[in-house]
């Protein structure tokens, strides 16, 4: 099975990156690949609950409405540790399917036959 990890390392200071990441990844998911989101630096905020409701880029589905599809789809939100640390993030704030990890699980990802696609 094919794999692919979408990096998405913006959030509101980028919103066009963080919006094009997430329709990107429902692409994949949609077509049977293991589809995970790794967010870092800024795209980490993207993790927490109503951070994203108000961005919505002109020619694209809001990005809250974008983020809900693919995680009802079955996709994997991961989040960068040290990044979300850094920030001073509510882990109780965290979406559904997303889970904090460090830089060796995003390695093994891509190790075992994953590839990257960043934003």
């Amino acid at each position: 099975m094919a794999k692919l990890m979408i990096s998405i390392t913006s959030a509101k200071n980028d919103t066009d990156k963080a919006t094009v990441g997430f329709v990107v990844a429902n692409a994949s998911v949609a077509s049977g690949v293991e589809t995970v989101i790794f967010l870092s630096t800024e795209g980490v905020r993207l993790s927490q609950v109503g951070y994203a409701d108000d961005i919505h880029e002109a020619g694209f589905a809001p990005l809250k409405e974008l983020m809900e599809k693919y995680i009802g789809a079955g996709g994997s939100l991961w989040v960068c540790s040290p990044c979300f640390k850094k920030r001073g993030l509510d882990e109780t704030r965290l979406l559904p399917s997303t889970t904090i990890v460090g830089g060796a699980k995003a390695v093994e990802f891509l190790a075992t036959g994953g590839t990257a696609l960043t934003y």
